[in-house]
């Protein structure tokens, strides 16, 4: 059964996304680029959000006829170079990203709510 693109889709685990991306690699993808080339991969998608951003929300302006691009899928692309990168790495992105938050919960507990600079105005 398909689902249409106007219905909402299923929610997805982090664990979820790294298996249906190594099913994706392993079946359509036929296999891992190497690290380093996932690496130069993803620094192109992270530069295609920052160009999508710059011209939405920052300063730059478009060149006439140029649509700045689609955040959201180029989020993704992040998101599937990431997994990408962690599969081949071993890494349980649903466990790192655990231990990341909260390590940042117990080292910045009060810093940003003691940090002037982001203070309403």
């Amino acid at each position: 059964m398909s689902v249409s693109p106007s219905e909402p889709q299923p929610e997805i685990t982090l664990r979820q996304a790294q298996s249906n991306v190594d099913d994706w690699i392993r079946t359509i993808g036929v296999r891992y680029f190497d690290e380093m080339t996932n690496l130069a991969q993803l620094v192109e998608e992270v530069g295609e959000v920052a160009r999508i951003l710059s011209r939405t929300v920052g300063e730059q302006s478009s060149k006439p006829g140029e649509t700045p691009g689609d955040l959201a899928d180029e989020l993704a692309d992040v998101m599937f170079v990431t997994i990408c990168l962690a599969n081949q790495s071993g890494i349980d992105l649903t466990d790192a990203l655990q231990k990341n938050l909260d390590k940042k919960t117990k080292r910045d507990a009060t810093r940003h709510l003691q940090n002037k600079k982001l203070e309403s105005k």
